[in-house]
């Protein structure tokens, strides 16, 4: 009933989408004998669409019909492999590789997008608020640019996976170099825990998992019984969301995503803690042009065209990922 409305014409067709079967990708894991890897994925005729997007995006000519690097606009050396646009196949499972860590993380190739988003330099401080299970804290790691990482999820179930993914997938003495720090604290009291410590912030949010809302009836959060907690999600969302600002540097750079096609977790949130931190703080957040980026993986991905704050990635039947909305903002004072 809300979907319809908010979506129209298009959302009987993505239904259907959340319906189907999904597709996933492969994370090459840096950590491993990636270019083994990357071979090996290849020899399954799967396309590496990071490499492929980004090598677009720097041959193509600007208004000045020169070509123009898009450097700065996506975090550097992630290798995500997927399938070509309408082919199922899957891939197997991740092995252990000869350097004693798994060979690649499957994960669905939109989760990807808000830690590219996120465009990390090297030698960033860099905080993962709502971590687990881990994939997206994987990738961080796998740009090579963490000076430090601070991992947290206030679930202590999850905050155990999360560590289950890091020791599968990262090195020991890797993860003691980039002083990975795991940690199970209320997100929301972020801002007053850690303020202006870090530049680069990713916040994605605990929210309806539509997809797998769809699928799964066992504890879904559409049942009745949920119905309050379902309610307070957006009021959650905010906060984690302002404390995640709070702990950036003036000039540091954050990225808010959900797998919820709701405009109330999406836009809303994001405008809504702008106006709060303005109005409590006194704190100027910018809300960035996200058009070149979102120009780069439009070959791999569907956009939603009327998204006015932020990317809302719709699924289909020809390149089944999941929902994806991020927004990244950059806080100035």
């Amino acid at each position: 009933m809300t979907y319809s409305v908010q979506f129209g014409d298009l959302w009987p067709s993505i239904r259907v989408s959340l319906l189907s079967e999904q597709k996933y990708s492969a994370l090459v894991n840096n950590f491993a004998a990636w270019d083994h890897v990357s071979d090996e994925l290849e020899q399954l005729r799967a396309r590496d669409f990071v490499k492929e997007a980004i090598s677009h995006g720097e041959l193509e000519p600007h208004g000045d019909q020169t070509p123009t690097p898009a450097s700065g606009a996506y975090s550097p050396n992630l290798r995500c492999f997927t399938f070509a646009r309408g082919d199922v196949s899957r891939f197997p499972p991740a092995r252990l590789g000869s350097l004693g860590v798994m060979d690649y993380y499957l994960m669905d190739a939109a989760s990807l997008l808000p830690v590219l988003a996120l465009g990390l330099q090297p030698g960033d401080t860099v905080l993962d608020l709502c971590a687990a299970p881990g994939g997206k804290t994987l990738a961080l790691l796998q740009t090579g640019c963490c000076r430090n990482l601070a991992a947290n999820d206030l679930s202590t179930s999850r905050t155990g996976r999360l560590q289950r993914v890091l020791h599968s997938y990262v090195p020991q003495n890797i993860r003691d170099r980039n002083r990975v720090r795991v940690t199970s604290w209320d997100g929301r009291k972020w801002g007053e825990l850690e303020g202006d410590t870090y530049d680069r912030v990713l916040v994605d949010v605990p929210c309806t998992t539509d997809r797998h809302s769809l699928h799964e009836e066992e504890n879904n959060i559409f049942q009745r019984s949920r119905k309050k907690e379902r309610q307070m999600l957006p009021m959650l969302q905010l906060q984690l969301l302002a404390a995640g600002l709070l702990a950036t540097k003036p000039g540091g750079h954050v990225v808010y995503s959900t797998c919820s096609l709701s405009h109330l977790q999406n836009e809303y949130v994001v405008q809504g803690t702008v106006e709060f931190l303005a109005n409590q703080y006194s704190i100027k957040v910018q809300v960035e042009d996200l058009s070149h980026f979102r120009k780069l993986f439009m070959d791999t991905f569907s956009f939603f065209p009327s998204c006015q704050v932020g990317e809302l990635v719709i699924p289909n039947l020809l390149a089944n990922f999941g929902p994806m909305y991020f927004c990244k903002m950059c806080r100035l004072t």
